[in-house]
Formats: C-alpha cells, structure tokens, sequence
C-alpha cells in the first residue's frame, strides 16, 4: 500500500541478497562455475581434455580398431596406417591398448577422488565446526598423514595386499589422500563459523548436522570441487606408479600395466618406444587436465584473483588497473572514507 507523498525506497542490497531462494543462490553459484570455466583458457583447456579421456572411457569399442588383447599381428611393428603406435612384443595394437586403457584409469581418477572428498569434508568441516576434543583428535590424525611420506606408505600396503586390483587400489589412495584437503576445509569453516548466518541458525535451534550440511557446505562448493580435482590428480599418477612398480594387477588393463609390460620387455632398447612413451604421455595429459580445472574453482573460491585478472585485463588495455581494482572492489573507496570519519 503507498501512502501520499511518500516515495518507495529499493530495499538495500544486503536485504535483497538475504531474500534470494536457494533455488537462484544454486543458479547464480552454476553462472559463476561456468563463466569461469569459459574465460579462463587454461580451465577451458582442461574441461576439453577431460571431456576427451571421457568420451575414450565410454566408447572404447568404438575408438580403437582391434581388441586390446588380440595378438594377431606380427610382434615389434612400427607405427603404421593399420598400426597408428605399432604393435606390442606380443603382437598388440599398441593404440587399442592405449584407448582401453583409458577407462581404468579414468574410474580410479573418480572413485579415489571422490573417497578422499568425503572423507576430508566429513573430517575437516567436523573438526572446524565441533571444536573441543574432537578437533584435537581429527587434527592430530590429519596432521600425522600430511607429514608421513604417503606414496611409500601406499607402496608398502599394496606389497603387502598382493596384486592389488583395482578396488584395492582404490580404497588405499582414497584412505590416504584427504589430508590436505581436510586441512583447507578446516581453516574454511573456522572462518565461517562465527558468522551471523550460522549464528541466526544456532539461536533458531538446528541442529549440527542440519546446520553443517544446509549452512556450511553450500558456501564452501568450490572448494571443495577443488580439493576432489587435487585428490583426483593424485590418484591418476600415484595409481600409475603402483602398477608401474607391478603392485597392481597385471593382467588388468590400464595405462600403469601398460607401462609395467613395456618395462619388462624393453621397450625403449627393442624399438618399440611408443608402448613405453604413449602411456606415459596420457597419463600426464589426464593430470593436466584435473590441473588445470583447478584455475576455474580458485578463481571462483578466492575472490582477491578476480580483481587482479581484471587489473591485468585493463592495463593491457591502456587503463590504470588501480582505478579498475578500486571499482572492482566490494565496498567503495568513498564509502569507507565516510566510514572513517
């Protein structure tokens, strides 16, 4: 109802900001994700080469011309038209074994990075969030695999294991890879935790659980997509050195199996390098790949790099990038000036 004489004033921005649905906050969290991901070259680079392995990981029979375990051919060929990467010391198609290949390493690179997330968001965010003893305790257990050596530890588990196939190599990478990224989520929620949001919660009385799932975690999203890209780049080169050192199964295929066979053989002195170089190649390409997905989530999860890449943008562009880092800024020179007096 408007009253004569009396102008409507807009509600302030913090008032329409708190009124947003979650609907729209999940929305414009999406926008963001994929501006990111569109303006920086390296994230986009990244999502490519993703994309690459993964359509190789789905279609493998549609990719590679032969079967990875045909021996049809005559051993030791050189690249050719009917062999793009030549043929194995027993007469395989090195490419179809490359492309095969692919889907093992890709569902280790997923499930050990997924593991590890949960387990560093269960334990990093409780430990933040509870305090008191539980925080000692988790801390402690944290602190403890940071600085043991963890690729000897996993090489000594999986000698033990024997053979390690692909879920026990799975739940060794994914049982010793959360620490850091169970470390940068607790330093995320001490920070958050006094907040007003969390505060307002607290007095409507929700619970913990209600509180951390509904509160906490929504806010922290791109870092924790962060922490299962790193857990993820992880898993794709130490699993790759487990099967290379033959504690993986050596009759699965996979591009650490790959690597032990052409190892075994001699590859490199028999004139076969590409069996021994190809596999070596895609996995750091698959690394890469989660690497540079990273940019797109420190961008998003670190605001002060958006000012500094628009501060770069605009001194290309003959602008002061002091001006553009003053009106990037969240809160106005001439407000806090104000402020001040």
């Amino acid at each position: 109802m408007a009253f004569p004489g009396v102008a409507l004033q807009p509600a302030p921005p913090e008032t329409q900001a708190a009124e947003q649905t979650p609907s729209r906050r999940r929305g414009q969290r999406g926008g963001n994700l994929w501006r990111a991901i569109r303006h920086n070259r390296k994230a986009t680079a990244g999502a490519i080469l993703l994309l690459f392995f993964v359509v190789l990981a789905i279609l493998p029979g549609q990719v590679a011309p032969y079967s990875y375990t045909s021996t049809a051919f005559k051993p030791a060929l050189q690249p050719s038209a009917a062999h793009w990467l030549g043929t194995t010391a027993l007469g395989q198609d090195i490419f179809s074994q490359l492309v095969y290949g692919t889907r093992e390493s890709l569902i280790i690179a997923l499930a050990v990075g997924g593991l590890s997330t949960v387990i560093a968001v269960i334990i990093g965010v409780s430990a933040a969030y509870l305090r008191g003893v539980t925080d000692g305790v988790l801390s402690l257990i944290t602190d403890v695999l940071l600085v043991i050596p963890t690729f000897p530890l996993i090489i000594l588990i999986a000698a033990y294991v024997r053979s390690a196939g692909l879920v026990t190599i799975i739940i060794v990478l994914g049982l010793l890879g959360w620490s850091y990224g169970a470390r940068q989520l607790r330093s995320q929620v001490l920070s958050l935790r006094d907040r007003d949001f969390l505060e307002s919660a607290r007095v409507r009385g929700e619970r913990r659980s209600y509180i951390i799932i509904f509160e906490i975690l929504p806010t922290m999203t791109s870092l924790i997509v962060a922490s299962f890209l790193g857990a993820a780049l992880y898993a794709v080169l130490a699993a790759a050195g487990l099967q290379f050192v033959g504690l993986g199964d050596p009759n699965a295929q996979s591009w650490g199996t790959m690597l032990y066979w052409a190892e075994n053989s001699e590859a490199l002195g028999a004139g076969m390098p590409l069996w021994a170089i190809m596999p070596g190649v895609c996995v750091a390409l698959l690394g890469a790949a989660f690497a540079l997905l990273n940019y797109a989530f420190d961008e998003i999860s670190n605001p002060a790099l958006r000012p500094v890449r628009k501060a770069m943008r605009a001194g290309r562009g003959g602008l002061d990038p002091g001006t553009v880092l003053e009106g990037s800024d969240a809160e106005p020179s001439r407000h806090r000036e104000r402020r001040d007096r």
